[in-house]
């Protein structure tokens, strides 16, 4: 069983989209029973609040739905419980090692590193473009399956 994390600030935009994402993409390779996928915030900010609308309407033009997902934090106990933490920028990554306490396993990564345009996945909060968003999640989530299928078949 692989479990990831998928790990924004506010856990209402981008980390929400990742996780519904690559569920879906997990779901349609027949590999759902091998995964645990949840995601989180590093703030405290959203605690509670569901998916952020353009996000929610966003997923469902994929088919994709969301319903029942409500942002929590990130916990210590975490790192821990998860194979993969996966942030969406370099200042959620600060802010996971703060959460959690470093990363000696090496357990955290971006998740645009699974592409072939490594950096950080486009924050529609502060620019609207939920389609470059999409189209940052879904290539990573792509990318990121491809790797962890070649190391589990």
């Amino acid at each position: 069983m692989i479990k990831i994390l998928f790990i924004c600030h506010g856990n209402i935009c981008r980390s929400p989209m990742a996780e519904f994402v690559m569920k879906d993409l997990v779901k349609k390779a027949g590999l759902e029973h091998r995964f645990v996928i949840e995601s989180a915030a590093t703030s405290t900010e959203e605690i509670g609040n569901p998916v952020y609308p353009p996000a929610r309407r966003k997923l469902a033009e994929h088919g994709i739905r969301c319903a029942g997902k409500t942002a929590r934090q990130l916990r210590r106990a975490d790192y821990e419980a998860y194979d993969l933490l996966i942030g969406m920028d370099r200042a959620n990554l600060r802010n996971m090692e703060c959460i959690c306490g470093g990363d000696p396993d090496g357990k955290m990564r971006l998740l645009m590193d699974y592409t072939d345009r490594p950096g950080q996945v486009a924050d529609p909060w502060y620019t609207g473009d939920f389609d470059a968003t999409w189209r940052d999640v879904e290539n990573g989530c792509r990318g990121l399956l491809r790797q962890l299928t070649e190391s589990i078949c």
